[in-house]
């Protein structure tokens, strides 16, 4: 948030504000953490803190391809957000690796999730699930819907580019593609698995 700040007021634009408002797990949608597991890390209760298949995928796929595929899981993306700066240099990257083990070793999956949602840019200057169902719903975090929760998921990839209030039909595309995902991975009692000690695979 401070970065986008700073970027803004270098570029500027002096009228710029982050909006920003935690909610605990409990009172977001259950919903809105389907979503982002869907469209983000499928693996998320599964894996401790890497998707070694993903990457495997994702190295595959770069190697033969201009446009470039990730495979940071949640986890990940949270010790990105919390303690780093962008960028994609080496040290970065050992950097969070080093802060990815240092959270899955002393954080429950539900915190990992907590953050995350709480963290996220939905949109420019939007931070965090409840910030963005304010702004794009006029609606509290707790209340958002399969169709909403999806649609900001869609955006998470790129929300600087990608919108949830005019969303393009690559955005429709994928929040539909979300929602079916949503449903296949079994909705709440997906979500039950973060409190197991052993959580069964997901069905293929």
């Amino acid at each position: 948030m401070l970065a986008a700040r700073i970027s803004a007021m270098t570029g500027g634009d002096f009228a710029y504000s982050n909006a920003y408002d935690w909610r605990p797990l409990e009172r977001i949608s259950p919903h809105a953490a389907m979503a982002a597991i869907a469209a983000e890390d499928q693996q998320f209760p599964f894996h401790a803190g890497f998707d070694f298949e993903s990457i495997r995928k994702a190295v595959q796929h770069n190697a033969k391809s201009k446009r470039k595929r990730g495979a940071s899981t949640i986890s990940q993306q949270v010790a990105k957000n919390l303690f780093l700066w962008s960028g994609h240099s080496w040290v970065r990257k050992g950097l969070e690796v080093w802060f990815t083990v240092l959270i899955e070793a002393i954080w429950p999956k539900e915190r990992i999730l907590e953050v995350y949602l709480n963290v996220a840019e939905f949109g420019r200057g939007t931070w965090g699930v409840q910030a963005a169902a304010r702004k794009f719903f006029g609606k509290d975090a707790v209340r958002l819907t399969r169709r909403e929760a999806a649609t900001l998921a869609a955006v998470l990839p790129n929300p600087q580019r990608l919108r949830v209030d005019r969303p393009s039909s690559y955005v429709q595309r994928r929040r539909d593609t979300i929602m079916g995902q949503m449903r296949a991975l079994g909705g709440p009692g997906f979500l039950r698995q973060l409190d197991d000690e052993e959580p069964s695979a997901p069905r293929k």
